[in-house]
């Protein structure tokens, strides 16, 4: 018995180590043809020309804080790829019984953005670390982070954070004030979901969210903007 176990347990890891090598290699083949057709560089500089690109200098420090607190909190320490955030979400997606969260990074969202499509699948996930390492060799962090926000969809129709600043507030990304950036921090994660036009009452459940991840990273004590500048 101990021996049929045994080879049955060999058999599943030798079938896990095909079938991990087939997507890994699907995945690198999707990501050596979208390079091939539009190479990194030119994605990068694509998003740069864009009207009213906002600089990380042009961004609130709050905003900046609640984007990275809610969607990659060790964006400045990883290379790109993050076991830990991968780890824990395939942790709460086996509690779940679902997949409820995918764990990628800022770069690797940055890299879907900008040349896959959004279904969750293993392949695209691969092809994503292929160009999320090519990101991270060509740009620095802030760079990296002012491109994620220049190339998400924030509902309603903006695709920019600037687009999504005026539209909501009716100002610039950088007069933005606390409330507005933790706002619009948590809109990305399912814009069609939290964008304040859409449900004001789930986008400020989102909102609140967004300051309980930024009070489990430090950047603000339990309490802080829970009621100001509203």
């Amino acid at each position: 018995m101990k021996t049929l176990i045994k080879r049955l347990a060999a058999l599943v890891l030798i079938v896990g180590i095909a079938a991990a090598a087939v997507i890994t290699y699907n995945g690198y083949q999707l990501y050596k043809k979208a390079v091939s057709q539009v190479p990194v560089i030119d994605k990068i500089t694509e998003i740069q020309e864009k009207s009213h690109y906002t600089s990380y200098d042009q961004l609130p420090r709050t905003y900046i804080e609640a984007v990275i607190s809610a969607e990659d909190r060790r964006f400045f320490r990883h290379g790109g790829f993050d076991p830990l955030a991968t780890a824990r979400a395939a942790w709460h997606n086996i509690q779940a019984g679902s997949l409820i969260e995918g764990g990628s990074t800022i770069t690797q969202q940055l890299a879907k953005n900008m040349y896959f499509y959004q279904e969750k699948e293993f392949t695209r996930k691969v092809a994503e670390l292929f160009v999320a390492h090519d990101l991270e060799s060509l740009c620095e962090k802030k760079t990296l982070f002012e491109l994620y926000v220049n190339s998400i969809y924030f509902g309603s129709g903006y695709y920019t954070v600037y687009d999504a600043a005026h539209g909501y507030f009716g100002k610039d990304p950088a007069d933005m004030n606390d409330y507005e950036s933790t706002l619009l921090a948590g809109i990305p994660n399912a814009p069609s979901v939290y964008a304040p036009t859409v449900n004001p009452k789930l986008a400020e459940e989102r909102r609140q969210q967004v300051l309980e991840c930024m009070v489990e990273n430090g950047y603000i004590k339990e309490g802080e903007m829970q009621d100001t500048d509203s």
